[in-house]
């Protein structure tokens, strides 16, 4: 049976596309359905997308592929249920103009999304900010050109493929023995606004080493040694540019704070009590519910939170 302890309604982890990836390779099926009027464009930069809002309801606005050169960059995202194909289109790189007032950001609209939207934006970005990072070959320096339905760059001179990285982050809410929840400022954000504690996992190191890693560097806080003491929660793709970050709780053995005040600037720990007046009077807000990080507050604190106490 599933665990119904774990975050399993995470915002950016809705899915409802098939993502067939057995038929990136497929070349002549491929160049059908660039050339079907029933596939759709989604026009990506920046991370982020043209939206409408159809009745109060944000949707994406798609192009019909039969309506593009051939010239232009496609990504395939996958199938509806319908068997509809969805690609997204990477603007060039030499467009530097201002976004049209009706693109909105991932990060902006994601929870507005339908399960189906959320999981094409998802991709399409993450998709996106690989490719405009990854300009060259990183073995030789040479020239790449896109392969595979756009899920990977080939190298022209050594034909080596690179494809897509995701990288692996921890965030974790620390709980102490009286169930307080420890939440912290970064050194870049101004005063109020504070959230969960998160790092990258380092070459050679499990996620639940990196958890209690982390969490000692930048608070000074101890986990507990007992191997209960930091649960895996689930995880949530968070393409900013390329991360996938692994959520956990994990309780504290030494509550004693001392912030490393290069990363973060401060950190207290929190009753439900002392969060919900801290909140409601202005003193902090929590993170956006896009993140992963307002969930496991929310989990902690046993029920979701107004919208208005977010950032």
């Amino acid at each position: 049976m599933p665990d119904p302890l774990l975050l399993d309604d995470l915002l950016l982890s809705r899915a409802a596309i098939d993502r067939a990836a057995h038929l990136r390779a497929d070349s002549r099926w491929q160049e059908v359905r660039r050339g079907d009027g029933e596939t759709r464009v989604l026009w990506v930069a920046g991370g982020a997308a043209q939206v409408a809002d159809l009745d109060g309801e944000v949707r994406l606005v798609f192009s019909s592929a039969a309506d593009l050169p051939p010239e232009v960059d496609l990504s395939f995202l996958g199938l509806d249920p319908l068997g509809r194909a969805y690609y997204c289109a990477h603007l060039p790189d030499s467009v530097d103009a201002p976004l049209p007032a009706d693109w909105r950001s991932l990060r902006e609209v994601g929870r507005s999304l339908s399960d189906m939207d959320a999981g094409l934006l998802v991709t399409a970005v993450a998709l996106d900010n690989w490719r405009s990072a990854t300009r060259r070959c990183g073995k030789c320096g040479g020239d790449l050109i896109p392969s595979n339905a756009g899920w990977s760059l080939h190298c022209v001179v050594d034909a080596v493929d690179h494809f897509p990285r995701t990288e692996p982050a921890v965030i974790v809410l620390v709980r102490d023995g009286e169930d307080r929840a420890l939440l912290g400022r970064h050194v870049n954000w101004p005063p109020g606004l504070v959230s969960t504690f998160a790092g990258f996992v380092e070459a050679g190191e499990s996620a639940e080493a990196a958890v209690r890693r982390e969490l000692t560097e930048e608070t000074g806080v101890l986990i507990d040694d007992h191997p209960d003491a930091v649960r895996y929660l689930g995880s949530q793709p968070w393409p900013f540019p390329a991360s996938l970050m692994l959520g956990y709780h994990a309780w504290a053995k030494d509550t004693t704070i001392k912030v490393d005040e290069t990363e973060i600037a401060e950190a207290n720990w929190y009753s439900r009590d002392e969060l919900r007046a801290a909140c409601a009077a202005g003193e902090i807000k929590l993170p956006s519910a896009i993140s992963i990080s307002r969930r496991l507050i929310e989990r902690w604190y046993g029920q979701e939170l107004p919208a208005t106490w977010s950032w």
